[in-house]
């Protein structure tokens, strides 16, 4: 069963005091759909496509809407990767991913990987860039690269597309009826 809870008391899943200081007064939200749901609607009411961390097996997710303090905890502690096709790239989200957000932009982030030729490079930022048509991703290192924000389209988002964009089929011909003059 899902629930929400706004708390000033911290989590139980926070490990450490930083940890403890930062989730102070966080709307916590627990369970695989109710996380989904909620993880989703921030992302797109910070302008970010709904599908940019599809991570479906949440147990716990939380935001601290005064410092923007956000985390998304992965049931039974595992890692998720996903393959955006729209990119070409592959993504690891670690057991649990931590951020800052604020409209337009996630930084500080922590627990996000992109394989990029042989190597995992964290992820730290992701912001909108060119009016929210691009997204743009920057690494630990400092490099960063963009991509449409099209190619982050959520499953629920691409239903609708492709609903939209189906043609509408023509009525079916009625079958002639044959002339007795045709068969000689």
């Amino acid at each position: 069963m899902a629930s929400l809870t706004v708390s000033k008391a911290t989590p139980a899943a926070a490990s450490n005091t930083t940890a403890n200081k930062e989730r102070e007064g966080a709307e916590i939200v627990t369970g695989a759909e109710a996380c989904y749901a909620h993880s989703k609607e921030m992302l797109k009411g910070l302008g970010f496509p709904g599908g940019v961390m599809p991570m479906r097996g949440l147990e716990e997710c939380g935001l601290v809407r005064e410092t923007g303090y956000v985390w998304m905890r992965q049931e039974k502690g595992k890692a998720y990767e996903h393959y955006f096709r729209g990119t070409g790239t592959r993504v690891r989200y670690d057991a649990e991913v931590t951020a800052y957000v604020e409209e337009g932009r996630m930084k500080k982030m922590t627990g996000v990987r992109s394989k990029q030729m042989l190597m995992w490079v964290p992820i730290v930022e992701m912001s909108l860039v060119d009016g929210g048509e691009r997204v743009y991703f920057k690494s630990s290192v400092g490099i960063g690269r963009s991509f449409p924000a099209a190619a982050f389209a959520d499953d629920d988002e691409d239903a609708a597309v492709d609903e939209k964009a189906a043609p509408v089929a023509a009525p079916a011909a009625a079958p002639v009826a044959a002339d007795a003059n045709d068969e000689k």
